[in-house]
This record gives C-alpha cells, structure tokens and sequence, in this order.
C-alpha cells in the first residue's frame, strides 16, 4: 500500500466513524429534547421516537474511536494541510480548525459524565442534566464534523 492509500484510508475510517458518531448522538439528542408522544407518524416523529438509552454506550464507544483516529491523523496533518493553509492565507479556516482541536477535547472531557448519567437505571431526577449533556456533546460532534469536512475541502489531504 503506498503512503497516499494509507492516509486516504485513515482519513476515510476516520469519517466513516464521525458519520456514525454523528447519527447516533443527533437520533439522541432530537429524542431527548422533542421526544415523540406517539410510537407511530410520519418520519420527523419516528426519527424522534428512537429510544435515548440504547446510544449512550454506542455514542461513547464511537467518540473515543473517531478521536483517537483523528489524533493518529493530525501528525499528517500538521504537515501536509495545515502549513498550506497558513501559506495561501486561508486564516479562518485554519483557526476554526484549531478550535475544533479544543472543542473535540472538551467533548471528550464530557464523556465520562455523559455515560455516569446516561446509565442504567436512569434517575428521573437527572433527566435535565442528561439533555443538556447530550444537546451539548450533539452540539460538539456537528461543529466538529462540518468544520473537520470544510478543510478537507479546502485543501484536501494534501499528498
């Protein structure tokens, strides 16, 4: 397999798990901040009516793997990507990029209170504390993923 292959399919693993990231914790938070009155209905109230409880394993599990492909990807990146960026001037681009690197962090600080109250028996005490967490790690996941997405475009992978 050539250097070029062997990026490129990290990258594409590494996308392939912030797509399934991305899904999981979006189905959560939509169910735990509309949740649906009724089992059946059109597709809004079923993509609702998924149930929160069985995504919290799947979302920390994903989480954990997408960043540690994501860190085994930014040695490349720091390189390939990031010095070009700096060179054609393209600063916002770069420092959104930054701050991802910062908000994907903070998200992974989050996960250990995530699954403390994520898990089972559910305390209906906690229910708040469970929206916000899960509307705050959706919140990190899609900045992460459009911003991760827009420099890819920018400057592809640069091999």
């Amino acid at each position: 397999m050539s250097v070029a292959a062997f990026w490129t399919t990290l990258l594409i693993i590494h996308g392939l798990l912030a797509l399934a990231l991305l899904g999981a914790i979006t189905h959560q938070a939509v169910a735990v901040v509309v949740p649906a009155r009724k089992a059946a209905g059109g597709f809004v109230v079923r993509f609702r009516a998924v149930p929160a409880t069985v995504y919290a394993t799947a979302i920390v599990v994903l989480y954990v793997l997408t960043f540690i492909m994501g860190a085994w990807i930014y040695a490349k990146y720091r390189t390939a990507v990031r010095i070009p960026l700096e060179q054609l001037g393209y600063w916002k681009t770069h420092g959104s990029f930054e701050l991802k690197e910062h908000v994907a962090a903070i998200g992974l600080a989050l996960l250990p209170a995530y699954w403390y109250f994520w898990r089972q028996p559910l305390a209906a005490e906690y229910a708040g504390t469970r929206k916000w967490l899960t509307v705050l790690l959706a919140a990190t996941v899609w900045y992460c993923f459009l911003v991760g997405h827009i420099v890819n475009n920018v400057r592809g992978f640069g091999i």
